[in-house]
This record gives structure tokens, C-alpha cells and sequence, in this order.
């Protein structure tokens, strides 16, 4: 037996971790068993040193896959929110988890640049963005995500837990 994934995807500053927490409290009402891996988290964790140039972050990405392969195979859904900005690492997960749900937060960048909370988008005005995806380093956006939702700041978290929860009834069930 196999757990969820729910890969949880969009650039830095769109929400997705925001929203994964929900999601996480929302499943583990019913589902105690369950994992929650966020990108700067999993980091941490890993001690990874490696910085943020395309093939890092590649490397970074599949890590993330292979650590959700592990916990899933144990019948433990997980919720990974992270950039995940390749279209290969999408495509591994599809065929490596049967019960795949990638769910993409898309915002556009003006809205991305407001927000900044990390700083990231800072350097854009001055011409110092270096390693930033969606900036200088191309995004490879989902293609046929299960779902996607637009977060442009009309609407609340709970509205795109809402959103989610519509797409897959099975998660207010248990499932």
C-alpha cells in the first residue's frame, strides 16, 4: 500500500508553503500519519551546502522526490512544498507514485516581486538577481498539473485549501 504525495509547486513567495500547512492540519484530522517536507526545511535537513544554480536545484528537486518515495512506499502521505521547477523531476514523480497529486500555485511576478518575503526578488530593479527562478534562471511551468491555483492575492489560503479539497474529496474522507 502507498500514501499520497502531494506536490505542492510554484516560485518562491507563491504560497506554497502557506497552503501546504493547511492542507497538513486538513488531512492529519483523519490521517495522523502523514509528513510535511518544505524546500527550505528539507535544506536544513539534508546539511545541504550546495547553492542554488540550475543543476543544484536539480539535484535538490530529485532528492526531495526520492525522500517522498521512501515515506510514501511506507503508507504515509506527504505534502512537498517546494519550486520544483523541472519538468524531468515532475515527470519522475508520475511514474514513480501512484497516487501522485501535483497542484501548482502560479502568481504572477509583479505580485511575486510585492511580496518578497525572503528578498529574493529584491535585485531585480537593481540588476543583481542572480539564481533566481523565474528571474535568470528559466521555469519550466507544469504542464498538466492536477490543479492549479491562481494565487494573485484575491482570495485566502483557506479559500485554495478549499480549492484543493474540491479536487480531491478523498482527502476530507481519509483517503
Amino acid at each position: 500500500m502507498e500514501g499520497n504525495l502531494y506536490w505542492i509547486t510554484g516560485l518562491s513567495g507563491a504560497g506554497k508553503t502557506t497552503i501546504g500547512k493547511l492542507l497538513y492540519e486538513k488531512i492529519k484530522e483523519n490521517k495522523p500519519n502523514i509528513f510535511f517536507l518544505d524546500g527550505d526545511i528539507a535544506r536544513w535537513a539534508y546539511n545541504d551546502k550546495s547553492g542554488y544554480a540550475k543543476e543544484e536545484r536539480k539535484d535538490a528537486a530529485y532528492r526531495n522526490s526520492r525522500v517522498c518515495k521512501i515515506i510514501v512506499d511506507q503508507n504515509i502521505d506527504v505534502i512537498c512544498c517546494t519550486v520544483g521547477m523541472f519538468d524531468c523531476v515532475r515527470e519522475w514523480n508520475r511514474k514513480n507514485f501512484s497516487k501522485y497529486h501535483e497542484i501548482f500555485i502560479d502568481v504572477p511576478m509583479e505580485i511575486l516581486i510585492k511580496r518578497d518575503k525572503k528578498g529574493l526578488y529584491s535585485g531585480i530593479k537593481e540588476g543583481k538577481a542572480q539564481d533566481v527562478v523565474g528571474v535568470d534562471l528559466k521555469l519550466e511551468l507544469p504542464k498538466n498539473p492536477d490543479l492549479k491555483i491562481n494565487n494573485d492575492g484575491t482570495f485566502s489560503p483557506e479559500h485554495a485549501l478549499e480549492l484543493i479539497l474540491k479536487k480531491f474529496p478523498e482527502i476530507s474522507i481519509g483517503g
